[in-house]
C-alpha cells in the first residue's frame, strides 16, 4: 500500500520507496487512471504521469482556477471556479456546453456571495458521473457528459461527492447539515446526523460497508471548529460513532474536502497542519504516520 498527498509543496508518496514529486509546487487535486496517474498543479495546470514515466504538463487554464479532475473513459473531466466543467480534448481544455445548461443552474450561490465553484467529480461502476458544485448540490450524467440533471437539494450545501465501485447505486456526500447518503444513484438522498458534535462536513470516503467523515462546527479556518472523525456502518446507519482509538481529542480545522481517502478496510486522511493519519480497520483504530509534512490539499491510497 501506499499513500499520494498532494500538498502546498510538492507530491509526497509515502510508504515503499518514500520520496517526494513535483517540489516546489502545490499540488490542488489528483486522481489515478490504472498506472496513470494525473494531477492539478497551482489550481492552472493539468499534469500527467504515466506508469513509472516522469510527470508532464498536458495543459493549463489562464481564464479559470481548477479544482478537481476526473480521468475517465469520456476523457478528463476538471472542475473550475465559478462553477465550470472542463473536459480534456486534442485541442486542450474545453469547455463541457450541456453542463452549462443544467437546470437551476441560474440559484447556484455561495454564503459569502462570490461565485459557486465545482468541487469535486466522482464516477460509479455504472458510468454515471455526478459533479458537486458548491452551492449547487450534486448533478448528475447518465449518458457521458451529453445531458445533466440535478439531484439533491442545493441548500443542503454539499462539499463533496463521493461513489463506491463495489456497492451499486451508493452515493455519499458531506454537507453543511450532515452526511447525505443516496442508494438509488442520486435519485432520493437522506441526511444523518445522528451522534455528531457538528452537523458541518466536508470530507468523507467509504470503507467497505463504512463511510467515515469529517465533522465541525463550521467552515472558518483558524477558528474553533473542534473537528473530529466519524463512522457510520452503511448496513445500518443510523447514528455515527465517534472514531477516538489514536487520535487526539479535536482538530483545529476541517479535514477538507479530497484529504479523506478510502481502499478497501484502509482509510487515510490528511490536515491541514501537515498530519497523516492511517486505519487499517475501517476506522476503529488510528495511527499518526506523518507530520510536519506541507498543508494536505488531496490524499489517494494506491
Amino acid at each position: 500500500m501506499e499513500i499520494l498527498a498532494g500538498t502546498a509543496n510538492g507530491l509526497h508518496r509515502l510508504g515503499a520507496g518514500q520520496r517526494v514529486e513535483l517540489e516546489g509546487r502545490g499540488i490542488t487535486a489528483l486522481a489515478r487512471a490504472g498506472e496513470d496517474w494525473w494531477a492539478v498543479v497551482e489550481a492552472r495546470e493539468v499534469w500527467r504521469r504515466q506508469g513509472d514515466g516522469h510527470w508532464q504538463e498536458v495543459a493549463r487554464s489562464d481564464r479559470w482556477s481548477l479544482n478537481c479532475l476526473l480521468p475517465a473513459a469520456e476523457g478528463v473531466l476538471v472542475g473550475t471556479a465559478e462553477a465550470h466543467l472542463l473536459r480534456l480534448g486534442e485541442g486542450g481544455l474545453e469547455l463541457v456546453q450541456p453542463f452549462e445548461e443544467v437546470e437551476g443552474r441560474d440559484e447556484w450561490f455561495t454564503p459569502w456571495g462570490g461565485p459557486p465553484d465545482t468541487r469535486s467529480i466522482a464516477r460509479d461502476a455504472q458510468g454515471n458521473i455526478f459533479v458537486n458544485v458548491h452551492v449547487g448540490g450534486v448533478v448528475r450524467s447518465r449518458d457521458q457528459g451529453r445531458s445533466w440533471h440535478p439531484t439533491i437539494d442545493i441548500r443542503a450545501d454539499v462539499h463533496q461527492v463521493v461513489v463506491h465501485e463495489g456497492w451499486r447505486g451508493l452515493v455519499v456526500a458531506p454537507c453543511a447539515r450532515g452526511l447525505a447518503i443516496s442508494r438509488d444513484e442520486g435519485d432520493s438522498w437522506e441526511v444523518l446526523a445522528e451522534g455528531v458534535h457538528g452537523r458541518y462536513m466536508r470530507a468523507a470516503a467509504v470503507a467497505e460497508d463504512v463511510a467515515v467523515v469529517g465533522a465541525s462546527l463550521g467552515p472558518y479556518r483558524g477558528g474553533d471548529q473542534r473537528a473530529a472523525l466519524y463512522r457510520l456502518s452503511l448496513e445500518a446507519p443510523e447514528r455515527l460513532e465517534r472514531c477516538r482509538e489514536g487520535l487526539p481529542e479535536w482538530f483545529g480545522d476541517n479535514i477538507e474536502t479530497g484529504c479523506l481517502a478510502a481502499l478497501g478496510s484502509v482509510v487515510a486522511f490528511g490536515t491541514t497542519d501537515g498530519g497523516l493519519y492511517v486505519s487499517n480497520d475501517k476506522g476503529v483504530h488510528w495511527e499518526k504516520v506523518a507530520e510536519g509534512l506541507p498543508a494536505v490539499r488531496w490524499l489517494v491510497i494506491a
